[in-house]
């Protein structure tokens, strides 16, 4: 490939793609330099350098610097201190002489050139859509394939719709106008792509935005959503205005505004509720109208054990468990739900092993300990911290009695505390028969994984997410963790 060839292809290539000279000259030089390699060893660095104004170009090799008596010098790729008068791990680098490039060459150069000059049009189209990155964008379909539709969302620019982000049962024919959401992925070995959903949760989002001005102007936000798409969506409404009604607003005279988002959405069934900042309440919001007669908090492993009566089970579990699934992922926390009878037996069979605590640690009666527990002492801080007045007016005991009662009640309490500590440590420990650090075990202790069990129960995915580790010692933790299960 001669200077003038060069500079008729930059010019011919950047007025026909639209693309700046200096991402050409960098394809072409790309090019150049891979079909040169097949002149040299294959671990020979090789670069070539264009001149803008000349065309011509030439051809430089670069080495490593390192030491002869290092296992891994190789006199292709490395040059000593004393060959090249550079410091170990500097770049030696000269320029060899140009390769006469034949057939084959010239095609091995024209292909690379082209597949980059395709990767550079493409990012140039992506940037142009980086701002409407998850985005509703409106279309025609241009080509329907066996995995994909393909959308024109622009004048020649096309979009990427798979068949697995289209709501069930919807088809599309070529000039279909259809609207999505713009998600702009990176794939593997394909760079940046255009890509389309019907399914995500900002489609929704999105289709609201269009149909309440509210929402534009801020004066109302969607603070969540949850989302089985084409089934169901929950989505969670806050108004900055007081005078404002969120949920009236987004469902608009007569319910116009929801059914223009459903009827977009296969008819999509859309439960709109109040935000609220306590985790309780929204749940409650999250399963009307389905009524919640008590709720217990578990913040340490954020989750939620919800009583409802029998009428009311139904409702709230939903249909294949759909209406307490989509609440859960609503509101962030794990939901366990019971009958209101469930719970109450679970309530008593505390309260009465409670009650065998107290007779058995503070020396007190039957009759006193269950006297102590209907009035809301479930636990031995309770009675320490309790006032002395309270207990002595509930036992009719003597002062003395009622400290020593307390103090009985602290120690019991401080002794409690203790044993589920040193359980907890028992547990980290057997932690590092696994062969884990102690940083590992640290962070895994912070993020709840707590035993061997916990990480026999993770993938070597899950177990990457949470500490920095290959895969094949993760599967080695993992499948150490899991010896257990089999004897």
């Amino acid at each position: 490939m001669d200077s003038n060839e060069i500079l008729a292809v930059v010019e011919s290539v950047s007025t026909e793609k639209g693309l700046e000279d200096s991402i050409i000259y960098s394809a072409i030089e790309i090019a150049i330099a891979s079909a040169s390699q097949r002149h040299f060893h294959e671990d020979a660095i090789l670069s070539v350098e264009i001149d803008r104004d000349s065309g011509t170009y030439k051809t430089l090799r670069t080495w490593t610097v390192e030491e002869t008596t290092n296992p891994e010098f190789h006199i292709e790729s490395h040059k000593s201190p004393e060959e090249s008068n550079l410091n170990i791990g500097d770049k030696f680098v000269q320029e060899v002489e140009n390769i006469e490039f034949g057939r084959i060459e010239a095609q091995a150069a024209r292909q690379v050139m082209m597949q980059k000059v395709r990767e550079a049009e493409r990012e140039n189209v992506v940037s142009k859509f980086r701002h409407q990155n998850n985005t509703l964008v409106n279309g025609v379909v241009k080509r329907v394939t066996r995995d994909n539709v393909i959308v024109e969302i622009n004048t020649d620019i096309e979009a990427i719709l798979p068949r697995d982000q289209l709501l069930p049962g919807e088809i599309y024919k070529i000039n279909d106008r259809i609207r999505a959401v713009l998600q702009i992925k990176e794939i593997e070995g394909r760079g940046a792509q255009l890509m389309l959903s019907r399914i995500c949760s900002e489609m929704v989002t999105e289709l609201f935005r269009i149909e309440v001005p509210e929402i534009n102007e801020d004066v109302i936000e969607i603070r969540g959503i949850a989302r089985d798409a084409g089934s169901r969506s929950k989505i969670a409404v806050k108004t900055n205005d007081g005078r404002i009604d969120p949920v009236g607003a987004c469902v608009g005279m007569r319910g116009s505004r929801v059914q223009s988002v459903s009827g977009e959405l296969q008819n999509e069934r859309i439960d709109i509720i109040i935000y609220e900042d306590n985790p309780a309440q929204m749940v409650i919001n999250a399963l009307q109208p389905a009524k919640i007669e008590s709720i217990v908090l578990d913040e340490q492993n954020h989750s939620m054990e919800l009583a409802v009566n029998e009428d009311n089970l139904a409702l709230a579990i939903g249909a294949r468990g759909q209406n307490i699934r989509l609440a859960s992922r609503l509101v962030g926390w794990e939901l366990n739900i019971i009958s209101s009878e469930e719970a109450e037996a679970k309530e008593k069979l505390i309260e009465t092993e409670f009650q065998a605590k107290l007779i058995d640690s503070l020396s007190i009666s039957e009759n006193e300990a269950e006297l102590l527990v209907e009035a809301g002492m479930k636990s031995f801080d309770e009675i320490a911290y309790a006032e002395e007045k309270d207990l002595k007016a509930l036992l009719d005991k003597t002062d003395e009695k009622i400290e020593e009662l307390k103090t009985a009640a602290s120690d019991a309490a401080l002794i409690e505390a203790m044993g589920e500590f040193s359980a907890e440590e028992d547990e980290l420990a057997s932690l590092n028969d696994l062969g884990l650090s102690t940083e590992d075990i640290d962070s895994l202790k912070i993020k709840k994984i707590k035993n061997k069990d916990d990480i026999a129960e993770l993938s070597v995915d899950e177990l990457k997410d949470l500490i920095v580790i290959d895969d094949k010692k993760a599967a080695e933790i993992i499948m150490k963790a899991r010896e257990g299960w089999f004897k």
